[in-house]
């Protein structure tokens, strides 16, 4: 499933490409059948490129399942599964394998389930971006604080603080957090891609935990000098801490690949960024569900589930990577092995960081729903 977000907003601005079907013309995914020398979601995002044109960090963790009819060259019309991987958009091609024989068009999530034929296909689109958090997020604007300077963005804060100086202003930081550990997220997956543009999203990583740490301190500075919290204030602490930690080890990610200057990457490194930026995307979705934890139990849960599995993933992926470096390097190129894993302790350590924020949320929950 491409995905892209457009401009600000918060999840409004979030679009899925579609192409149509060769036979009937009806809006799907881009899809195919899985080779035996492909991983699925490598193969997904063949299908993405030679379908649709578009290139992007595909996380190898599925997002859900959907089943359709499917008819065959014998004429039969038998059931297909179809495992949905995100795939967050970074290029789309002038001209691509497929460009002749199908057409292809961004849609709203709204849009895009009402243009399927399948009831799962449709809920998939809906429980990417629950109607909770649209509400939530146009009530914050969370997104066009963070797509400002800091000293832009502390202004903000600091109009609303005044609105509620009892109570602090904690939700609006943990959302504007999550929007910028999402936007770091998207450029390491740039740089894992390679390509002569890579410090300029080094640089960018840099620049967006440079503006966490401003929130950090913000949300430390909020903890102290407000007398009335909405959670304990460990708990608020911990949470913005571990949302924290998972830009931290970006940086630390580009900076040793500044370091040692490597500019190719092999693809279980490309897979734990894209595994990276998907958790990303899960925790901005949950931040404004804080707001009312009772009524949003359910959908933490489910949130922080994922999260857990990604990790568990990561893990699987970091190992297989590990090793075939040590395969290809340790006896021949041990300064190439060193460097590589080093790159893999970092990205590991990003996964990691992420499934603390979920652990974090899963706490609230606990304390409040």
């Amino acid at each position: 499933m491409p995905y892209r977000t457009d401009g600000l907003g918060g999840d409004a601005g979030v679009r899925v490409l579609l192409v149509t079907s060769r036979g009937s013309g009806r809006w799907v995914l881009p899809k195919g059948n899985v080779g035996s020398r492909s991983a699925p979601h490598v193969a997904a995002a063949k299908e993405a490129e030679e379908e649709a044109g578009v290139l992007g960090a595909v996380c190898p963790v599925p997002l859900g399942s959907y089943r359709f009819r499917k008819r065959v060259r014998s004429g039969a019309s038998l059931m297909a599964d179809v495992d949905v991987y995100p795939l967050a958009f970074t290029r789309e091609l002038d001209s691509w394998q497929e460009q002749n024989e199908r057409e292809r068009r961004w849609f709203s999530l709204v849009e895009a389930a009402g243009a399927v034929d399948e009831p799962d296909l449709r809920e998939l689109f809906r429980s990417f971006a629950p109607g909770d958090f649209t509400r939530a997020a146009a009530r914050t604007g969370w997104r066009e604080a963070v797509a400002r300077t800091s000293s832009g963005v502390f202004s903000m804060f600091a109009w609303f603080q005044r609105l509620l100086p009892k109570s602090g202003n904690f939700f609006e930081l943990f959302e504007a957090h999550a929007a910028t550990v999402l936007a770091a997220a998207e450029a390491t997956a740039r740089v894992l891609e390679g390509g002569p543009a890579g410090h300029e999203h080094i640089r960018e990583v840099i620049e967006r935990e440079h503006d966490a740490d401003e929130i950090t301190r913000e949300v430390l500075q909020d903890v102290r000098r407000t007398f009335l919290t909405p959670f304990d204030r460990g708990a608020i602490t911990a949470l913005v801490g571990a949302l924290d930690d998972t830009v931290d080890e970006m940086q630390a990610t580009v900076q040793a690949i500044a370091l040692y200057e490597v500019d190719s990457f092999a693809p279980q490194m490309r897979d734990m960024a894209a595994i990276a930026l998907d958790a990303a995307r899960v925790t901005a979705e949950a931040m404004p569900l804080l707001r009312d934890v009772a009524r949003n139990a359910k959908r933490l849960h489910e949130l922080t589930e994922r999260l857990v599995r990604m990790e568990g993933h990561a893990d699987a992926v970091h190992a297989e990577g590990l090793k075939l470096s040590l395969k290809d390097h340790g006896s021949t190129d041990t300064l190439r092995f060193v460097t590589e894993r080093e790159i893999y302790k970092h990205l590991e350590r990003i996964v990691d960081a992420f499934e603390d924020v979920a652990d974090q949320i899963d706490g609230l929950v606990i304390d409040h729903a």
